[in-house]
């Protein structure tokens, strides 16, 4: 081999170990996180003024086998991926495909008949912001389970599911409280789809997350050679997850550095330099939403977190096979993305939680 080709190979090597170099600090969080608990990996990532400042991975993909989860691993975020959805809807609205005020009835007109005429008049702004008195999921669980199985167009499946969803009795008037809601995401993709005419899954690649250079998306819970979602003690199964159907509402996994790229736009938004939505869009999004609670569309915002001065731009994710976290202080141009591959009932959702802790220790 001449002298060029082994600097070649040098660079290489060294650009390598530079793109999987953990920050040992983190490294060390994510491993206390862990201890006593049934959690086989975690990943960590922090952003600092506009970059990734430092992250780390600990464990392996599936807890029957040996292979290591990687920096570069597809996560499953969970609902972690709800902004995504408001931020492809605020696309359209800039768009000027849709209005943030249009009542329902005028957005799904081939529904308006058969919806109860409490949903009628229910916004975009509510349905993002958990404010439209919809229930969480499907309150027939042979009907939601059915999905698993549907070999239909995704389009036509969340169609059948909010048609379903919009004839049932409101858990609130809409507009008056705060009421997690799956459904109400699902709703806002069908909207998305009418609009655009095409599957939301397209929809949001072309509109978010090529964009922003997110290439590694991957959406349902199940992936060949990413970290195994788990529960019961075992590596998941199919039913243990969320339908294919329920990507807008947050069944898609991600490389933390895509999840990264998201975050590191909103906070740029709320500032004036965003690449994806016009300053408005991210007002909006960024904005507590009136009707009680402390959401903003797709987060939630809160004055601090943990003694640390907010305000904090938050969200946790999981379908019981793993767990997401993100907090984001746009006013230090500080954030957290923490993740496990197992769920709560196996120490998922507290080890996330304390990795976060012990990483916001540093934090003003």
């Amino acid at each position: 081999m001449n002298r060029i080709s082994l600097l070649l190979c040098a660079c290489l090597a060294l650009l390598a170990g530079a793109a999987s170099a953990q920050d040992t600090a983190a490294a060390d969080a994510l491993d206390n996180a862990m201890r006593g608990t049934a959690v086989p990996a975690m990943a960590v990532l922090e952003m600092r003024d506009g970059q990734v400042a430092r992250e780390a991975v600990r464990g392996v993909r599936r807890n029957d086998g040996t292979e290591p989860a990687r920096l570069d691993d597809a996560w499953l975020i969970g609902s972690d991926a709800k902004p995504m959805t408001a931020a492809l809807v605020a696309k359209l609205i800039d768009r000027k495909l849709l209005s943030w005020t249009t009542p329902l009835s005028e957005m799904l007109p081939t529904l308006a008949s058969r919806m109860r005429p409490e949903y009628r008049g229910v916004t975009l702004e509510q349905l993002l912001s958990h404010h439209a008195g919809l229930p969480h999921d499907a309150s027939d669980e042979a009907f939601f389970n059915a999905f698993f199985h549907d070999t239909r167009p995704l389009p036509e499946q969340r169609l059948d599911y909010i048609g379903k969803a919009l004839a049932e009795a409101p858990v609130a008037a809409p507009g008056t409280k705060f009421e997690y809601s799956n459904t109400g995401f699902l709703v806002a993709a069908v909207i998305a789809e009418r609009v655009a005419g095409k599957p939301y899954e397209a929809l949001v690649r072309q509109e978010v997350f090529e964009p922003l250079g997110m290439h590694g998306v991957e959406f349902g819970a199940m992936h060949a050679n990413q970290p195994q979602g788990h529960h019961d003690g075992k590596p998941a199964q199919l039913a243990d997850t969320n339908p294919d159907m329920f990507a807008p509402a947050g069944n898609m996994a991600m490389p933390l550095r895509d999840w990264a790229a998201f975050c590191l736009d909103q906070m740029a938004g709320g500032e004036g330099h965003g690449r994806l939505l016009s300053a408005a869009s991210y007002r909006e999004m960024q904005t507590v939403q009136p009707g009680g609670g402390s959401a903003g569309l797709g987060w939630g915002i809160q004055a601090s977190l943990g003694g640390h001065a907010g305000p904090v731009w938050m969200h946790a994710g999981s379908d019981g096979t793993g767990y997401a976290i993100v907090a984001l202080f746009p006013a230090s141009k500080r954030g957290l993305l923490v993740v496990a591959n197992a769920g709560d009932e196996m120490g998922g959702a507290k080890a996330a939680r304390d990795a976060m802790v012990a990483l916001m220790k540093s934090y003003p």
